[in-house]
């Protein structure tokens, strides 16, 4: 990877379950899953975070992790009149602070925190799911349309920790944006 950006962030949140909440179960409401907001997370080349439901799963080797800006979240409640929404809610493995996540789309990135660096793949947006009227708020899976964060892969080994962060992007991003949605920004351009 050719980093030319270096960006100050704050990770916030390390999310890792087991176990799916809410693919699969329409029909059964949200499954009460263990989940821990951890303090830190180990993840491997090509498998993803140990202990998550994404670890090893070959259909979700290319977009085991999963990153949300907490401003995205933020300018969601703004918008829905809510006060806050728990992002751990969002099923979001990794929530951060400091910076716009869509411009990684299609590049290699890395996150340095407390001296461990972890190289990743930003592959595809993340999608919400209609689940997120229900677990965050009405109209919140409209909302976070465009602003989901980004599903990645796990270039290489390491650890990720809560706390100060350093992403290291090969793409020029802007904080400012963090909360933007994406098909906003592209009818704004000239």
């Amino acid at each position: 990877m050719t980093a030319s950006y270096r960006y100050d962030v704050e990770i916030l949140h390390l999310l890792v379950s087991p176990a799916h909440a809410y693919f699969g179960r329409a029909r059964e409401g949200a499954a009460d899953v263990p989940t821990t907001d951890a303090e830190q997370v180990q993840l491997v080349a090509g498998k993803g975070i140990v202990g998550d439901r994404f670890f090893g799963k070959a259909a979700h080797m290319d977009a085991a992790v999963t990153l949300l800006a907490i401003e995205a979240l933020e300018a969601m409640a703004a918008e829905l009149g809510a006060a806050t929404f728990d992002p751990l809610l969002t099923r979001r493995n990794v929530a951060i602070r400091g910076a716009e996540l869509n411009p990684l789309l299609g590049h290699d990135f890395a996150l340095e925190s407390r001296g461990d660096v972890v190289l990743l793949r930003a592959g595809r947006p993340a999608h919400p799911c209609a689940w997120m009227d229900q677990m965050l708020a009405p109209g919140a899976h409209k909302a976070m349309r465009g602003r989901g964060g980004v599903r990645c892969q796990v270039l290489g080994d390491g650890i990720l920790h809560r706390g100060p962060a350093v992403l290291i992007s090969p793409v020029p991003l802007d904080a400012e944006r963090a909360g933007v949605p994406t098909l906003l920004r592209a009818s704004r351009l000239p």
